[in-house]
């Protein structure tokens, strides 16, 4: 499927975890090391973005984002994914959650500047767009964009836990669009969970974008960009 053309969008929301920050895969290793579990960072990275279709399907039936029990499930499929054996992925998957919470907040974990970020962000600012960050957080998004250098590269930054409404509820874009004084019409939304971002934007009247950095999603019915630096420069070179 194809972008909305650049002529027709001023605003750009961005997800934050996994869209413009990723986990320190290296702190997981360590702690997962003294479990007595033996994995790469590499391993976890994929085994992260594999288990992302399936964490979606889930939250589709309802929950949050940020529920524990959504964590217990992403542990342990990450677990799977790095060859755990199932019944025992299941039974220490939520004492990981839990201690994974307690040790790596995340201003400590969601500390690695994805790739290509910095630019992406310039990129698309340089090309006449707003920049929005909308996610579902606790509280602590835009301290961390700030201590990463990343906040003076957008022009405002949505938490869930300030505004009081999280993703996919509509009414986070809502909000945004309001702030902004643009229609959902004129804005795209991009983001890694289907469920989440994509689902809730276009209930906003938002134009949406998945990321899928690995080919993990399969057919979907929203287009698909493997990083930041792809939508930026597919948004760009269209308008061009």
């Amino acid at each position: 499927m194809s972008l909305p053309a650049r002529a027709d969008l001023d605003l750009v929301c961005l997800d934050a975890g996994n869209t413009l920050v990723g986990m320190q895969h290296e702190l997981l290793v360590g702690l997962l090391a003294e479990e007595g579990i033996v994995a790469t960072p590499a391993a976890l990275e994929r085994a992260e973005a594999r288990a992302r279709p399936a964490i979606s399907r889930r939250l589709e039936t309802g929950g949050s984002s940020e529920a524990g029990e959504t964590a217990t499930f992403q542990v342990c499929s990450i677990l799977a994914g790095i060859g755990v054996p199932a019944g025992e992925a299941a039974e220490r998957a939520p004492g990981l959650a839990r201690r994974i919470r307690a040790a790596l907040p995340s201003r400590r974990l969601w500390t690695r500047v994805l790739p290509g970020v910095p630019e992406a962000l310039g990129a698309l600012r340089a090309g006449g767009l707003r920049l929005m960050v909308v996610s579902n957080s606790d509280g602590t998004v835009d301290a961390l964009l700030r201590d990463l250098g990343l906040r003076a590269l957008v022009d405002g930054v949505i938490d869930s836990r300030v505004v009081g409404v999280e993703k996919p509820d509509p009414g986070i874009w809502r909000h945004v669009l309001a702030l902004e004084g643009t229609p959902g019409s004129r804005a795209v939304h991009v983001g890694d969970l289907h469920a989440v971002d994509v689902i809730g934007a276009r209930a906003a009247g938002l134009h949406a974008v998945l990321l899928d950095p690995f080919d993990d999603w399969g057919e979907t019915d929203c287009p698909r960009v493997p990083d930041l630096g792809a939508l930026a420069r597919r948004l760009l070179d269209a308008g061009a």
